[in-house]
């Protein structure tokens, strides 16, 4: 009986062919949406498969050797056929929308202000949006991207990181009872705090990191949606605390004002989550270039980490 042929992993061969398409592994953990590490660990593994160096870590450029570019032209030819094999069996539609799941909140206050540019620019193109008002935008389902809230920051997954999270007081120029904003921690108590959960995590982080005195008391409104502490904040209810991406525009407009106090980085970020289906869409270069430009003009960064 023969010895069964192990066969190389598809993804590694993946890898090593934008790795050598690129001369860098930065570059070509890019354009997988995979962390440069996760590249360096899947070239490892042919490397060990092989018993061979693929590549030519001495230079300044990365270069394959003579065994990688053996290999390099199997995997070339080998990832063709798959793919043409692939459109021959079940071609993708090219109307198919493609479906971004987003918690509402940032969906109203950021995605859809904005939604217009990305139609001018790819009229053809067609995105479908799903909205979730829970504190976890969970991943199942057959949504294409995902964007999702780490509270912790990233973890092992493939993400693009969108914006690192940045707590800011926010309220009417006049509050509703036709007093002045707060100026300070002193006067803040004379206010309602709003919150956009009932566990009221944003408001204790950026007290304790403000040095609020221990037991002071306050007023609290509750919400279970930042789009809704933010209306009640930009009709004079009180003090909502939020993420300053979300109160952009609203701040931009002069609807909102920050009375007092500096941003606080929590160490929370927002982070593009692609399954296969999104990375293969034929909208997904179109949809990542437009979320870049439009963080862009928001203020905040885009980074692959």
């Amino acid at each position: 009986m023969d010895k069964i042929f192990r066969v190389p992993s598809l993804h590694a061969l993946q890898a090593l062919t934008h790795v050598a398409d690129s001369s860098s592994f930065t570059e070509a953990a890019r354009q997988l949406h995979l962390t440069q590490s996760a590249i360096s660990r899947q070239i490892q593994q042919l490397e060990e498969h092989y018993g061979v160096a693929l590549f030519d870590r001495t230079s300044r450029k990365v270069a394959l050797t003579e065994h990688g570019r053996d290999v390099y032209a199997v995997a070339c030819e080998t990832l063709n056929d798959l793919r043409a094999l692939a459109q021959r069996l079940s071609p993708a539609p090219v109307d198919r929308p493609f479906r971004i799941r987003i918690f509402v909140s940032l969906a109203v206050r950021w995605l859809l202000p904005r939604l217009s540019s990305f139609y001018a620019l790819n009229p053809a193109l067609c995105l479908s949006i799903e909205t979730v008002s829970g504190e976890v935008v969970e991943t199942s389902g057959d949504c294409d991207a995902y964007v999702l809230y780490l509270r912790d920051g990233l973890d092992d997954r493939p993400l693009t990181v969108l914006f690192d999270e940045y707590l800011v007081p926010v309220c009417a120029p006049r509050l509703g009872d036709g007093q002045l904003p707060p100026r300070s921690l002193e006067t803040l108590g004379d206010h309602a705090l709003i919150h956009g959960s009932t566990a009221r995590h944003e408001w204790n982080l950026w007290l304790q990191a403000h040095q609020d005195r221990p037991g002071r008391s306050y007023k609290h409104l509750m919400f279970n949606l930042d789009d809704l502490a933010l209306d009640a904040a930009a009709r004079g209810l009180g003090v909502a605390m939020t993420d300053q991406v979300l109160a952009h525009d609203a701040l931009a407009r002069g609807d909102l004002i920050v009375p007092f106090g500096e941003p606080l980085k929590t160490g929370g970020v927002y982070a593009l989550w692609l399954r296969d289906s999104g990375v293969a869409h034929p909208a997904c270069t179109a949809v990542l270039h437009w979320f870049e430009a439009q963080l862009e003009r928001t203020g905040v960064g885009i980074a692959v980490r």
